[in-house]
């Protein structure tokens, strides 16, 4: 329990605080204040009210503006005059700045950085300053702006949260690992969306706006642009960051929402009238995108912008708040999840946030506080510093409120507890007296032992003794300390100064240091049980005293958990059971973030166990936790049940009983975050789900056993009542706790209802309530030998020793404690142990409602019902529902009579049951007479139009008006025929019309005779009984004709068909035979079959029925050729077989093959099919063969015969060139060879290339490479590709050093390219080494052909290539080569030619240029001499020798292809071919 202690630290006689202000870091309140007598003034004090007397700043007018810098303690301070002044208490210095503003100064804010002040006053004029670290202005001044109208509100824009993908720091790394992106991100030039980076910004962007309701947007280079204008005085601006969103209140209540871009541009979203005061406003952020209003009402007003939705929070609800209280002002603070208001009277009421609580209206999740009442009118609140501090001004006077948390103590039946500032409320159990102590000092913490009292405040520390009797308590000494951490024993008092422990007497003087060296750390703990002190340090280190003699002495051996704990971060406390052999140790993780687990440690074993609350299972039984399955005997299913309770908790208080050296007992709270998210991973993993994960967000007390042999487990838990506080002690059969305040009185009646085991305390304590233990109910005021065998019981039942368990209280026989452990039993699941408990109690319906729900597969479901014997509807309630057992629980809400929950639980998860539901809870309103309730219900469940009419059929005129007003049909319809049955016709008539009953309508008019009226209805409706009633009345009074018209319309064409049988009408009975049924097509055929000159409609009708072999065989017998060519449309696989053939050799006969052919595939008769569509040219579509494909058979036969009929499909197909299906037939049959060929005479490039890459045979890749050779492949790189890696897959080798060979020959035939010729070849000779030719010498002889080749080319390639290095040398290589026999068959003679006139051409050798172009000549006679060499260099010899171009030259020049670039054709062109050989 905590409360607010208040500190006035200013007061303004005779005049009024304007502003109060926290630094937004430092521990600094500035207030300012004005009074006739001094003036205007703003003093400065820190957070313990202690007054800053250097920093006070006077002036003679008022101060109209005052803000912090947002880091350093610099204070700025604008004033009615127009002067701004700054302070800096860092350095104790005061700034003047040159005067700007003429005009009260009316809004002044920092930069987030401090780097600039922006200051705005009553006329208009906005100055933007830039400050140094001191904050002192530098002149001139940045920027200013007039706006002609009084300045209201000044917001500076609030930086963008950080993008993660344009982290500097990661986009960094990620460059200098090679990521492009991120290299192009981290240089992107300026732009629309450039990167921005944050290192060292800040926001210097804001808006101002005025009292004309102009709203401004001031970018960082000072350029001030309209955003936008507000309806009226701007009152208040806000930015709502997660959404980027400015938020605008005007005088008039009007609220606009604008989104903001990174640019700064405004588009208005929204715009609102809010409800309340304009008079008095005050709005704040109460929470993300949540927003608190006060405006002088009894209600703070609350608008989600977010799910725009509201709600209010009201006074209502807690003691201490005024009818006639408004609220004037609110402040929020985050950390606390607290919203507070200041009220007229002096009042600051707060309401704390309770997020976790679900299913609740958003206001019930706000709840209000006990007020803290102050003198004078609360005008401002403002939550401020580290510690959460509250600053109020109440007009004339500030206060500051701390919260403080209620100090108290239980030891030796005796407690304390802090109920005021300086009160304290003392209780003796042991006697019943209670006592009330003011003491002088602040109390912030309190010990309290059987004989002494201690208090202290943190620098004081005052000790109280009792007298003898307990009714008087006086001061026993009093000394001064420096710490909060203090025990009594005895008459030592134990401190903590300096990094020791101090054991002083009550004056103060230090008997004994008990010191810790660096390296432990320093105390932050103390506690002591019985005779053992325990001490834990800051690093870890538990050290436990022995108290006994009369100095402390080491118990133990000091133990470092710090080692042994994970993530060590601090001890919280640290606990001794009652003789010193364990220690209980509650830590928090090194981030600050609780640890769900309780530690103990065992000092005889010296090892440390633990029990996890997050998972509510000790150390040993995690594992089995993770492990349940079908086969977990009930009793450990039972303990995860239990655990289940407690998961996702965490420890914040641990006590060990007293007497009981096993039993600790510890108060729980829900891990923070802890979600429903987390319940399919929990699932998954096996362990149990929390309660606390759905919704359960209550404080939890768990008694644990410490075993030696099962480790730490569970024995009790339950949830603490709501009049409680905090768990302060436990000593069997107690747990002690203490009250809230506000419910001092007596406890919740609901709480007493629900747990019977709450027990009175003695005398008149009031803020003391004590719980009996489960254990113990019926035996609180037994003796001990009582009382430990109970507590051996539940020792023995909690770790499962059943005989022990039974024979530690085998001499109990009382029925009120057998009772109440099979109510314990509830608890633990233990349901054998209940069947023992029933049978002492003499239970027997409980009994045998146990055993009847043994067939239940949930173990809570079998528990609850247990429960419900013995009168636990609340656990039964919770059992039910933590195992979803929603159909057990809607029927004990019915069998409880709480309806209401019954039908919203069939409502939400029970729907199979909601009908039912809806019927038993009308039948229960039936039973007790109110039936107008029990209509609806009825109504609900679907059974009215029986159950209505049967509970008021004693009431006529009642059930006449139910069905009046109901225009259920079928009501109606059961009134009429009530009306009928007692002669009332005329009201049947009107209620079957009503009823839309047309039978009934028509049977009551044809029993009164009115056939006309029963006519008109059947032709209005067209209802088909009702039209087959008529016809049967008609037929039956002779009328034929009107007989058939309505059986005709009631679609009975059999009844009408007999008629016009009966009677002759044979044109009619053809129209309806066409539209009746096929049995009755067959009836009327037969009839006109046996009737001659018919026989085309029984045809006709035969095959409409379906009967084709009836139909076809009187086609034939009538030679009904018309019929018998739409009769063969409709055959199929099911006709007979010899019908089909019939009718294939009619169309035979007459010529229509393709309709045989298809008659034959329909009868299976594939060959006839082929040999007649061979002989008669039919024309094979795919469809057709598809029907001439035989199915594949089971034996080895039929596929044989498959094969062999789909090689006949694909042979005329080939006959009919259709090469394309022909290759499918044949790959269906499975001869690819076939199909190949048939592909290849299609010439499909594309699907023989597909073909080849599918078939993956060696024939068909060879295939395929042949057929791609007789194309272009010179010019198409592709087909080339696909020709070496068919010869490739398909391994004809030879083939393709063929193929490499032809490439060769191209490459010097067409383009002269030598280089790639010589790679070509090589290719070949590579592939022909590897082939294995049958004939080796053949092979032998085309290698050594291929190798000679490669000779003779390497050297023309060589003597070409040494050219640029030693021409003379590659000239002579080249004349060389001209001696080589067989050079033709390698290199070209020509080309060695020209090779060697142009070298003599380019040197001017002219002579031997001409010498070897005779030569030339002389060897090549037909040679085109233009062909090799170029027509200018022939031109230049013949020219330089003064020689004529001859004949031969004219047609030289006529048909070569080399030509001066001179010449009209232009450069010579070379084709780009790719290179698919080596080098």
């Amino acid at each position: 329990m905590a409360v607010y202690f208040d500190l006035k630290v200013h007061s303004t006689q005779g005049g009024a605080n304007s502003d109060i202000q926290w630094h937004k870091t430092a521990p600094i309140l500035a207030v300012a204040s004005y009074n006739e007598a001094k003036g205007g003034e703003v003093n400065l004090y820190m957070d313990e009210g202690e007054h800053l007397s250097e920093a006070v700043l006077q002036r003679s007018f008022s101060a109209t503006a005052v803000a912090w810098h947002h880091i350093r303690q610099i204070l700025a301070v604008g004033w009615e005059s127009g002067e701004l002044i700054i302070w800096n208490e860092d350095d104790h210095e005061l700034h003047d700045t040159s005067r700007m503003h003429q005009t009260a100064i009316t809004v002044l804010e920092w930069c987030s950085n401090g780097s600039r002040l922006v200051s705005g006053d009553s006329n208009g004029l906005l100055a933007v300053w830039k400050a140094d670290f001191k904050g002192r202005l530098q002149q001139p001044v940045f920027c200013t702006h007039n706006y002609q109208q009084n300045l209201t509100q000044l917001l500076f824009r609030p930086l963008l949260p950080p993008d993660p993908s344009r982290d500097i720091g990661a986009l960094a790394r990620a460059a200098v690992s090679g990521d492009e992106r991120a290299l192009d991100m981290f240089t992107w030039r300026q732009g629309n969306n450039a990167l921005r980076m944050r290192t060292g910004e800040e926001a210097l962007t804001f808006f101002v706006a005025g009292d004309k309701g102009d709203v401004f947007f001031v970018n960082e280079n000072g350029k001030s642009v309209e955003a936008f204008q507000a309806d009226g005085p701007v009152r208040k601006l806000l930015f709502y960051e997660e959404k980027s969103i400015l938020v605008t209140i005007t005088d008039g209540l009007m609220l606009s929402q604008h989104s903001v871009s990174e640019e700064g541009e405004i588009r208005e979203l929204l715009k609102v009238k809010l409800s309340g005061k304009s008079e008095e406003l005050d709005v704040i952020w109460a929470g993300p995108g949540l927003l608190a209003t006060a405006t002088a009402e009894p209600i703070i007003r609350m608008w989600d912008l977010e799910k725009e939705d509201n709600f209010v929070l009201t006074l209502d609800g807690s003691h201490g708040y005024d009818t006639n209280d408004t609220v004037s002002c609110v402040a929020y603070c985050p950390s606390k999840g607290v919203l507070t208001g200041g009220t007229n009277s002096g009042c600051v009421a707060m309401w704390k946030l309770s997020p976790g609580a679900r299913n609740t209206s958003r206001e019930d999740q706000w709840k209000l506080q006990p007020p803290s009442t102050l003198d004078g009118v609360v005008t401002q609140l403002m939550w401020g510093t580290s510690k959460a501090l509250l600053a109020v001004n109440a007009l004339e006077d500030v206060y500051i409120l701390s919260e403080q948390v209620m100090s108290s103590h239980f030891q030796d039946q005796t407690s304390v507890i802090q109920t005021g500032p300086c009160m304290l409320s003392i209780d003796v159990f042991s006697n019943g007296s209670h006592q009330d102590l003011k003491t002088d000092i602040q109390v912030k913490a309190a010990y309290v032992t059987k004989d002494n009292i201690a208090i202290s405040n943190g620098k004081k520390l005052v000790v109280y003794e009792f007298t003898v009797d307990k009714s008087l308590i006086k001061a026993a000494g009093t000394f001064n300390i420096e710490s909060l951490l203090m025990c009594v024993h005895g008459q030592n008092v134990y401190t903590v100064d300096q990094g020791k422990v101090q054991v002083r007497n009550f004056q103060g003087t230090v008997k004994q240091l008990l010191s810790f060296t660096e390296l432990e750390g320093e105390p932050n703990c103390l506690d002591i049980c019985n005779e053992y002190l325990v001490i834990g340090s800051t690093n870890g280190v538990i050290k436990v005293f022995d108290l006994s003699r009369r100095e402390a002495k080491q118990h133990c051996n000091p133990k470092n958990v710090a080692d042994i704990i994970q993530g060590f971060g601090s001890i919280v406390s640290a606990k001794a059971n009652c003789n010193g052999t364990k220690v209980s140790i509650i830590h928090r993780k090194s981030d600050d973030s609780p640890d769900p687990k309780l530690y103990i440690w065992d000092i005889e074993l010296d090892t440390i166990n633990y029990f996890n609350f997050e998972t509510g299972f000790g150390e040993q039984d995690e594992f089995m936790a993770m492990n349940l399955d079908d086969e977990t005997n009930d009793a450990e299913r039972g303990k995860a049940e239990a655990a289940r309770d407690i998961a996702g908790r965490y420890p914040v208080a641990h006590f060990w009983d007293a007497q009981e050296v096993k039993l600790i007992v510890c108060q729980t709270l829900v891990l923070p975050n802890m979600e429903e998210s987390e319940e399919p991973d929990k699932r998954k993993r096996g362990l149990p789900v929390p309660r606390a994960a759905l919704g359960d967000d209550s404080i939890m007390i768990v008694s644990l056993f410490t075993t030696p042999e099962s480790g730490i487990l569970m024995q009790d838990s339950f949830s603490m009542s709501s009049t409680h506080s905090a768990l302060m002690g436990v000593e069997v059969p107690y747990y002690y706790f203490v009250r809230k305040s506000e419910d001092s009185g007596t406890d919740s009646q609901v709480d007493m209802m629900a747990d019977r085991s709450h027990s009175a305390t003695p005398g008149q304590a009031k803020m003391v309530s004590r719980r009996t233990m489960r254990d113990f109910v019926g035996l609180e005021n037994s003796d001990k030998n009582a009382r430990d065998a109970m507590m051996n019981f539940s020792y023995y039942l909690t770790i499962g020793n059943m005989d022990e368990a039974f024979k530690s209280i085998k001499l109990i026989k009382s029925e009120s404690v057998w009772e109440n452990m099979a109510k314990m039993c509830v608890k633990t699941r233990r349901l054998d142990v209940a069947t023992v408990c029933l049978g002492n109690m003499g239970h027997a319906r409980g009994a045998k409602a146990l055993r009847e729900s043994m067939h239940e597969p949930e173990l809570d479901a079998r528990v609850a019902a247990l429960a419900i014997q013995l009168s636990l509807f609340e656990d039964a309630e919770r059992l039910l529902r933590n195992c979803k057992r929603y159909d057990l629980l809607n029927e004990f809400y019915q069998a409880t009579g709480q309806w209401p929950k019954a039908l919203e639980i069939a409502e939400m998860y029970d729907r199979i049951h909601l009908r039912t539901t809806y019927y038993n809870y009308a039948k229960h309103l039936e039973s007790n007479g109110d039936t107008k309730a029990a209509v609806p219900n009825f109504e609900k469940s679907d059974t009215h139009r029986f159950e209505v009419p049967r509970m008021l059929f004693e009431d006529p005129q009642q059930l006449e008006n139910y069905i009046m007003r109901n225009k259920d049909k079928a009501l109606r319809k059961w009134w009429a025929q009530y009306s009928e049955s007692t002669g009332e016709m005329d009201t049947a008539l009107q209620f079957y019309e009503a009823a839309q009953d047309y039978l009934s309508l028509v049977r009551v008019y044809c029993y009164c005779g009115n056939f006309e009226k029963a006519a008109e209805i059947c032709n209005e409706t067209g209802d088909r009984a009702a039209c087959y009633h008529l016809g049967r009345q008609f037929e039956n009074n002779e009328g034929i004709k009107e007989a058939i018209h309505f059986f005709t319309r009631a679609q009975a064409y059999g009844n009408a068909i007999r008629l016009c049988k009966d009677h002759g009408m044979e044109d009619q009975l053809m129209n309806l035979a066409l539209l009746s049924n096929p049995v009755d097509m067959m009836e009327a055929a037969r009839y006109y079959e046996e009737k001659p000159g018919c026989q085309d409609r029984a045809v006709m009708l035969y095959h409409k029925a379906g009967n084709f072999s009836k139909a076809l065989e009187l086609a034939f017998s009538t030679r009904q050729f018309g019929a018998l060519q739409l009769i063969s449309e409709d055959l199929d696989d099911k006709t007979d077989p010899e019908l089909l053939q019939r009718c294939a050799d009619f169309f035979m006969e007459n010529g229509q093959y393709e309709k045989a052919v298809d008659l034959l595939a329909i009868g299976k008769k594939y060959w006839d099919a082929l040999n007649l569509c061979m002989q008669q040219h039919v024309a094979m579509s795919e469809d057709l063969a598809e029907r001439l494909t035989m199915p594949k058979g089971v034996s080895e036969n039929e596929n044989e015969e498959r094969v062999k009929i789909l090689e006949g499909i694909a042979e005329v197909c080939m006959q009919q060139r259709h090469y394309h299906l022909a290759t499918k037939k044949y790959t269906q049959a499975g001869n690819r060879m076939k199909g190949m060929k048939a592909l290849l005479k299609s010439g499909d490039t594309e699907k023989i290339v597909f073909f080849a890459g599918v078939s993956r045979q060696k024939e068909i890749y060879v295939m395929a490479a042949n057929y791609l050779q007789s194309l272009d492949w010179r010019k198409d790189p592709e087909i080339m590709k696909n020709i070496i890696g068919f010869y490739t897959k398909g391994r004809a080798l030879e083939l393709l050093a063929g193929f490499y060979d032809a490439c060769a020959q191209v490459e010097i035939d067409e383009y002269q390219n030598y280089d790639k010729a010589l790679g070509a070849l090589n290719e070949a000779y590579k592939c022909m080494s590897k082939a294995k030719m049958k004939n080796q010498s053949m092979q032998e002889e085309r290698l050594a052909n291929i190798k000679h080749r490669l000779n003779l080319i390497k050297k023309f390639v060589t003597a070409r290539r040494t050219y640029d290095e030693d021409h003379d040398e590659a000239i002579k290589q080249c004349q060389v080569l001209l001696e080589e026999p067989q050079l033709d068959t390698a290199v070209r003679m020509g080309d060695v030619y020209g090779f060697i006139i142009e070298d003599f051409a380019r040197r001017e050798k002219w002579k031997a240029a001409y010498t070897c172009m005779e030569e030339m000549r002389s060897r090549i006679p037909t040679v085109n001499m233009a062909y090799y060499v170029n027509m200018r260099t022939i031109e230049a010899v013949h020219r330089a020798l003064d020689i004529p171009l001859g004949r031969g030259v004219g047609a030289e020049k006529m048909n070569g292809i080399r030509m001066s670039p001179d010449d009209g054709d232009g450069e010579e062109v070379e084709e780009d071919v790719v290179d698919e050989y080596g080098d």
